[in-house]
């Protein structure tokens, strides 16, 4: 785990040289074939030398939920682990890893008309984050206000079943069946992220990343409501192709909405139980002694 721009997969990709591990992709951005530049894939190299599971799993057009989510990597955990390899998931899909450990509630199925009414007031600026501080507040302590389908969807819980979801996580009795070693990779400083992002958006603009966005965006089966189209820079620059921004504003936007992720990615990790926070080093090599070290001293065969 750790925040966006701080080298997960190359650490992963990395670890293969030592153990006997298969990758799984945590990342609610990495899921959509053909958004690859925004969503910084590992190149097609890496992917054809260490595959990736769980990435490319779906069109932009359709969506993909935290129980899906669930489904699919408990299937993939069982199917590596039968191979007598070992499961490694990389990522930065907080929300995702947390469904994992500690599962997820039974829920109410979505509701289109109650959805299309909350996504309608997303527009009016914090309504749906003040909505849910009201209704739940330890709902809201943990969800962005701008990451607007977990608000959506906290918000339809409620009004359809009239319990809040902090209330029916709490009937929740599900566990996982594995022994788990977690590790975050931390950046050194909050300067030194900002500028890794910063170089990070510079370098997707010159791969192409608005020719990417405008071959989605001239498909017609797509708008900036979907979740696909709401990932952070798909965003930013559909709005400049509509010309709603400058391609000025579609940058500095796109920077302080990475900044905003990662931001929250490392409150997600502040409070995260269990985890072993590895100090971010400029070479994979090293982070994944450090690693290493770890599995060793808990009699982790390597």
């Amino acid at each position: 785990m750790g925040p966006t721009a701080c080298g997960k997969s190359q650490l992963a990709i990395c670890l293969r040289k030592y153990l006997s591990i298969e990758l799984i992709s945590v990342d609610s951005a990495l899921i959509y074939r053909g958004m690859d530049i925004g969503t910084d894939k590992p190149s097609f190299s890496d992917l054809y030398n260490h595959p990736h599971r769980l990435l490319n799993i779906k069109d932009p057009v359709e969506n993909y939920s935290a129980a899906e989510f669930q489904k699919d990597v408990l299937r993939e955990i069982d199917e590596i682990i039968k191979l007598g390899k070992i499961p490694c998931l990389v990522g930065g899909s907080m929300f995702y890893y947390n469904v994992l450990l500690h599962g997820l509630s039974i829920l109410p199925p979505s509701n289109i008309k109650l959805r299309e009414y909350l996504i309608q007031k997303s527009y009016e600026k914090n309504y749906l984050y003040k909505k849910l501080k009201l209704i739940d507040p330890i709902s809201a302590s943990r969800i962005h206000k701008n990451d607007f389908q977990r608000l959506i969807r906290a918000l339809e819980i409620f009004y359809l079943s009239g319990k809040s979801l902090t209330e029916l996580k709490k009937k929740n009795n599900y566990k996982l069946p594995y022994n788990i070693f977690q590790f975050a990779i931390i950046p050194p400083n909050k300067e030194w992220l900002n500028n890794k992002i910063e170089l990070r958006i510079k370098k997707m603009l010159m791969l192409g990343f608005q020719k990417e966005v405008e071959i989605l965006f001239l498909r017609g089966d797509l708008h900036k409501n979907l979740p696909s189209i709401r990932c952070i820079g798909y965003r930013q620059m559909w709005e400049y192709l509509e010309y709603k921004n400058s391609y000025k504003d579609m940058f500095n936007k796109t920077i302080h909405a990475t900044r905003k992720l990662a931001k929250h990615q490392l409150t997600w990790l502040k409070n995260w139980k269990n985890i072993n926070k590895i100090e971010y080093h400029s070479t994979s090599t090293i982070l994944a002694k450090k690693v290493l070290d770890v599995l060793e001293k808990n009699d982790f065969s390597v």
